[in-house]
């Protein structure tokens, strides 16, 4: 979907405030971060961190995102949603733009949804904004969901009863998601990326001897479509309302391996199956595990990588605190045995968080992240293989 496309529905949004008030709604969320981060340096800043934050720093970060809905008949959404943030000026990527936008059609039983979008296969992701209630830091699956899985194109859901939810999408534009994974490996964060935006590659020596036509500023997950070749994916959930669901997602973007205009249409392909028990109550378990593949090129230069991530989390609300536990687990195994680096890895996370509500509007948090695992790229490429790092952060939100 081309960027003026993406402005046509942001006017969209705006200029039905003028004509029907009563249908517009603008919310969004501003918060502010106090990072303490020990560790290597962040991947941001082009090295082998898996956090948000490292290099055994204090650091602050800032984040507005703001969603505008304009909803003029009951069957009608428009919806967009962007963000901008203040981080480190060392760091690469972009300080704001466009996280999603979409038009719906629905009623009580179908949704026709056209435009960028996520799939909705997150069961910690599940507050607005695509936020999480639970916790400040993500899973280091839903991360990776949040960096390079973002569809466009359409998707259609059928919702016959109270207790089955089936979904299809159709869509292009998603094609360089794997890139990440196997230069970078899995990380634990909480940064979205927004369209055309280009996320850092780690300072790996097959990027400058093998991987040559890749561009060197790093990749771009959510651009103009590649290989012209439409990806899938299907869904479907069973859920007893307010009380509990499973959810099992399958993706392909039928990448077709080749190069063009410096980047790489990867061929990722996944399958993601959740649950949450306790989704209105006070007590929630939730968890996640994803399986798939991802690779591109081909012989002698190519890759080829499995990729597993799951996690379990565990929260609880009393009065105005929430606690929460998180405990990941990820890994990449290499399977091209290519003279490039060797991308496997394996490693964990784990996670403690604190919410306190003082009013409708305030929300303060703390939060500890404990990450551990090697990476062997790191290694072969002359950096120090060790990537265990950890961040204390305290957070101030308001939403409106």
């Amino acid at each position: 979907m081309a960027r003026s496309t993406y402005c046509a529905l942001i006017l969209l949004a705006i200029a039905a405030a003028a004509h029907a008030q009563q249908a517009f709604s603008i919310n969004g969320i501003l918060t502010a971060r106090g990072v303490n981060a020990s560790g290597p340096p962040s991947w941001l800043e082009r090295d082998f961190g898996r956090l948000d934050a490292g290099g055994d720093r204090n650091e602050f970060f800032a984040t507005a995102q703001i969603g505008a809905d304009w909803n003029p008949a009951p069957w009608l959404t428009a919806h967009a949603s962007g963000l901008a943030r203040r981080e480190p000026s060392r760091y690469a990527g972009r300080r704001g733009g466009l996280v999603d936008a979409y038009v719906e059609l629905h009623n009580e039983h179908l949704q026709l949804r056209a435009g960028q979008f996520f799939l909705g296969t997150s069961r910690e992701n599940t507050g607005p904004l695509w936020t999480s209630p639970y916790t400040i830091s993500f899973s280091a699956l839903n991360t990776w969901i949040g960096e390079e899985v973002r569809p466009v194109g359409v998707d259609l859901q059928w919702k016959p009863n109270f207790y089955v939810t089936v979904g299809a999408t159709a869509f292009r534009g998603n094609d360089t998601a794997g890139a990440l994974l196997a230069w970078r490996g899995w990380t634990v964060g909480n940064r979205l990326t927004v369209y055309n935006e280009v996320p850092p590659l780690p300072p790996l020596t097959s990027l400058k001897t093998g991987f040559v036509d890749q561009r060197s500023d790093g990749t771009v997950p959510f651009e103009q479509d590649l290989d012209k070749r439409t990806g899938y994916a299907g869904r479907v959930r069973l859920q007893v309302p307010e009380r509990a669901n499973v959810q099992l997602t399958h993706f392909d973007n039928r990448g077709d391996r080749e190069e063009y205009r410096g980047e790489y249409a990867w061929h990722t392909r996944f399958d993601i199956l959740g649950a949450q028990v306790g989704v209105t109550s006070p007590t929630t378990l939730a968890a996640e595990y994803l399986r798939g593949k991802t690779g591109m090129g081909a012989p002698p230069i190519f890759v080829d990588a499995d990729i597993d991530a799951w996690y379990v989390l565990v929260s609880h609300k009393v009065g105005r605190e929430r606690f929460s536990a998180r405990y990941d687990g990820f890994s990449t195994t290499d399977r091209d045995h290519a003279p490039a680096e060797t991308n496997t890895e394996r490693g964990r996370s784990w996670l403690f968080a604190w919410f306190h509500d003082v009013n409708e509007h305030v929300r303060l948090g703390a939060e500890f992240v404990q990450i551990t695992g090697d990476r062997i790229a790191a290694q072969e490429s002359g950096f120090n293989p060790n990537t265990d790092g950890h961040t204390v952060t305290v957070e101030l939100r308001y939403s409106f």
